[in-house]
């Protein structure tokens, strides 16, 4: 068996909660590869709507188990927020939840110097989320970090204040008031309180060797489905740098993240939005300032899952839709929030790019230059709802021909359409 994977092709946000739970009766595991509590998977189903930041999409399944991997950065707190919230809604979330004790823990201090580094860039900030996520892929890398695996032996509480108080120190040399950052309305000692409980609780959770779990149940023929988090366009290495995040969103942070050799990766299911959008700082060459833009953010209630903040918004960047595609190796696509861009008349796509008078199909690694002009090609739009569409063959010939047009130009079909936020509204081909 193969492992399947599904991530983002944009700049995150792209609905890939929903696709994921969709797919999950099709997988016997579903298993988070990067990321951390800076994600936001939303899902809605039967009236009811989740936002799951840790958790693997697949929860809502009681027959899948479901996996975060090593690659993941987990804040115990938040995670055991999210589990309160399910079992309140009625679920039993540890019954199906695996937990690799390689994954790192973001510490109430990661947080805590998150906020300073930010504060400290002044205009030229990143647009972190605050969760802490750059401090703690950091202090991996520097070979520092704590993992979930550590809560288990005797001295995880002398490494957790020797840690705490390095991070403390750092803080100080940066000259930042640390009384006026406040973590979900606590103060940092009523939340590392709260942080360490979650520790206690989360010694009962089935931790695994999941690099060993996840290959023994690939030979024994059970099939498992990579959930990636943030985009394609926010990765380490190819994203828009400085401006992403701080692990690898492409295919290939699967192998490193689940622990699965590259020849054992399956179809790779790439989601996009019919338009852009992006959170925080950064280059976005088709953002639109104007009605148009709002429009698309109030149609499509653009706004972060996880920290709130409108989102910007902008056409359809064929170039940087390529680019990602060519990077994961997609051979699966899937088109999401098509209904979002009902009522605009017309609809412009971003084709090429152009600097001065060379025209480029490529996407730049200058993309962030002001000097870049986008070429559009405009097309009719199809100026009726899609909420009667209970299969591809009732959509409207205009959104079917903005469906062809995209297919030609990066070579691939679009086998999903999505039309509305809930499960049922998606129409596969």
């Amino acid at each position: 068996m193969k492992v399947d994977v599904i991530l983002g092709l944009q700049w995150g946000d792209e609905g890939k909660g929903k696709i994921v739970d969709v797919f999950t009766p099709r997988y016997n595991i579903i298993a988070r590869f990067q990321g951390g509590p800076n994600a936001g998977h939303t899902i809605e189903f039967q009236g009811k709507k989740f936002v799951l930041h840790t958790i693997p999409s697949g929860i809502f399944h009681p027959a899948t188990q479901n996996v975060i991997g090593n690659g993941v950065i987990i804040d115990p707190l938040i995670l055991y927020r999210e589990l309160d919230e399910l079992r309140e809604a009625g679920m039993n979330p540890e019954e199906n939840l695996m937990v690799s004790r390689r994954a790192h823990l973001i510490l109430p201090s990661h947080r805590l110097l998150d906020a300073a580094l930010e504060a400290l860039k002044g205009a030229a900030k990143i647009g972190s989320t605050l969760k802490g996520i750059g401090p703690a892929y950091t202090d991996k890398y520097g070979r520092n970090g704590i993992r979930v695996g550590n809560i288990l032996e005797a001295d995880f509480s002398v490494r957790y204040h020797q840690l705490k108080e390095s991070h403390l120190g750092m803080i100080k040399n940066l000259g930042f008031d640390t009384s006026l950052c406040l973590f979900d309305k606590l103060s940092f000692e009523a939340y590392e309180e709260q942080w360490l409980e979650a520790v206690k609780r989360m010694k009962t959770l089935n931790i695994i060797d999941s690099e060993i779990f996840i290959n023994k149940s690939l030979d024994e023929g059970r099939s498992v489905l990579a959930e990636g988090a943030q985009g394609t366009m926010l990765d380490v290495d190819f994203g828009s740098y400085p401006y992403v995040t701080s692990s690898n969103t492409i295919s290939a942070g699967v192998c490193s993240g689940l622990g699965i050799a590259p020849q054992r990766i399956g179809n790779v299911f790439g989601i996009f939005k019919a338009y852009c959008t992006r959170v925080g700082s950064g280059p976005f060459p088709t953002e639109l300032h104007d009605k148009d833009g709002e429009k698309m953010r109030r149609q499509g209630n653009e706004f972060g899952s996880t920290t709130g903040r409108p989102r910007r918004c902008g056409w359809l960047d064929l170039p940087a839709l390529k680019y990602a595609i060519m990077l994961n190796g997609v051979n699966k696509l899937i088109m999401m929030k098509a209904d979002v861009l009902n009522e605009f008349p017309v609809i412009k796509i971003c084709t090429n790019y152009q600097l001065e008078k060379t025209v480029m199909d490529a996407y730049p690694f200058e993309s962030g230059n002001g000097n870049f002009k986008m070429v559009y090609r405009k097309m009719k739009g199809w100026k009726e709802s899609l909420a009667q569409c209970s299969s591809i063959q009732d959509i409207p010939t205009g959104l079917a021909a903005y469906i062809k047009f995209i297919e030609n130009s990066v070579g691939l079909p679009i086998d999903i359409v999505s039309i509305g936020p809930d499960r049922l509204q998606t129409l596969q081909r």
